[in-house]
């Protein structure tokens, strides 16, 4: 789960975060914001060696896959962006600054899941009151990430890659940014997959940002320094597979809910029969490992 802008949803002027953590939501009204590469001492430690020209097999996957999947995404997305619009007052999408290959800083997008007005800390957890009612379940299923697929066709990420961070929080790790950010981004990767449910374990703390620091995001550099140094087109593929079925898998989690709700409150014995043997079917998939 990566940072939110310090921006707000209402389309104000945009700003870069004051710190790594402590951000608002951006808004999609935001300016243009063209690539700018990093500078200074922060530049120093990140930007790795020029890279060599052409299109490598990674690339050719995402063009091939993207173009391939094109139709499904864009179904899915004209879905997903109606029911944000229904759903609560403000825009659709939003932009969020993030630090690409090279220390180079882009506009990620992102469908947006929280209220127009919503700031406080970048940080969120399955109960943050800043979700709109359809937002909780755009995260748990990462819906609210495809509108990257445009990033990816224009180069600024890959389908799959280390995720990108805020410029502030990049800076406070150079050492393992200066290896990282020899790579393209991407829209998941093996530290998405493995975190799939950070949010409940930043709920069931007393200082989630604490948590965050101290024991999430080590653990999510350990997970993207382990893909750089061993990517490969079929780690890639079963990366995208998994993340693939991250919607069924939330959506599974709330028919659990749902049907354990209803047999609690004195369904009929045909209800909590039927009930019961969907709970029983979906246990039975198993969960994602």
């Amino acid at each position: 789960m990566g940072a939110e802008p310090a921006t707000r949803l209402d389309g104000s002027d945009f700003a870069q975060p004051a710190s790594p953590r402590e951000a608002a939501v951006g808004p999609s009204g935001l300016p243009p914001l063209a690539p700018q590469p990093a500078s200074g001492e922060f530049a120093a430690a990140v930007r790795p060696p020029a890279y060599g020209g052409g299109l490598d097999a990674h690339r050719v996957l995402d063009l091939v896959l993207a173009i391939l999947l094109l139709p499904l995404l864009a179904l899915v997305g004209v879905l997903v962006a109606i029911v944000v619009f229904l759903d609560s007052p403000g825009p659709i999408f939003y932009r969020a600054p993030r630090v690409g290959r090279d220390g180079r800083v882009f506009a990620m997008w992102k469908f947006r899941k929280m209220h127009r007005d919503a700031r406080g800390p970048a940080l969120t957890s399955d109960d943050d009151e800043r979700f709109t009612p359809v937002g909780r379940f755009l995260t748990a299923s990462r819906l609210d990430e495809l509108p990257q697929v445009w990033n990816v066709l224009k180069g600024d990420m890959r389908l799959v890659g280390p995720r990108p961070e805020v410029s502030d929080f990049v800076e406070h790790h150079p050492e393992e940014y200066a290896e990282i950010l020899g790579v393209t981004p991407g829209l998941t990767g093996l530290a998405q997959l493995e975190h799939v449910t950070e949010g409940r374990l930043l709920r069931d703390c007393d200082d989630p940002l604490m948590r965050y620091k101290e024991e999430i995001m080590p653990r999510k550099l350990e997970l993207d320094l382990l893909y750089v140094r061993g990517r490969s087109v079929g780690g890639d593929l079963l990366i995208l597979a998994r993340t693939l079925l991250l919607p069924l898998f939330a959506l599974r989690r709330r028919v659990v809910r749902a049907a354990l709700a209803a047999h609690r409150a004195g369904a009929t014995p045909i209800g909590a029969g039927a009930a019961l043997l969907l709970v029983l079917f979906v246990v039975q998939a198993g969960p994602l490992r």
